[in-house]
């Protein structure tokens, strides 16, 4: 008899599996581009036949929507918790500031992938990521708008943009070890948006 614990655990190896498969092709598509990955060079990395492939995602473009909506959306809700903890504007820039380094040192692949193979989304995929990517500028303008009283939306969503080029740089730019890079484009970020670093 297939108990619910086993269904569990069925669940567990699938969606593990879906997710070995997103970040596996993250990598292969930040070295060579969506367009230079076949799905059987993302099967042959994972340990599985490329047509296996699609028990989970219907396409190669199926795998990049995953990849590119679903970190636009872990982007939205984390800044989001971020925001909802801090007790002021500064406060919550600081915390954007941390949250967005972070992701910035740990998902370079996806940095490069984001800024090189977006066009490549399905339509609908790629307006549900330019949705999320405005609602996450608009959480950052709407923090530094509190900081600096009389800032225009226009301007604060531009310094969000300028301070997510500057930490976005990473995989170009990191040319230290994790902590001390950290600090640089914590600082840096902080100084770019006018805000005292806690």
């Amino acid at each position: 008899m297939l108990t619910i614990i086993n269904l569990g655990r069925y669940r567990d190896d699938v969606m593990g599996r879906r997710e070995q498969i997103v970040s596996t092709a993250a990598e292969l598509f930040a070295r060579r581009g969506f367009h230079g990955v076949s799905v059987g060079d993302i099967g042959a990395a994972v340990g599985v036949t490329g047509p296996a492939l699609y028990k989970h995602f219907a396409a190669k473009e199926s795998i990049l929507a995953a990849m590119l909506v679903g970190i636009s959306a872990d982007l939205l809700a984390g800044g989001r918790s971020r925001v909802e903890g801090a007790p002021d504007g500064a406060a919550a820039v600081v915390a954007l500031v941390d949250w967005h380094v972070d992701f910035a040192l740990h998902h370079q692949a996806l940095i490069v992938v984001q800024d090189r193979d977006w066009q490549s989304l399905p339509d609908q995929d790629r307006e549900q990521v330019r949705a999320l990517q405005r609602e996450y500028v608009d959480l950052w303008a709407t923090q530094l708008r509190r900081v600096h009283r009389g800032l225009r939306t226009d301007r604060a969503r531009a310094m969000a943009h300028v301070a997510f080029g500057l930490i976005n740089s990473t995989p170009h730019s990191r040319l230290l070890e994790v902590e001390p890079m950290r600090a640089l484009l914590r600082t840096m970020a902080l100084d770019a948006l006018g805000v005292d670093q806690a």
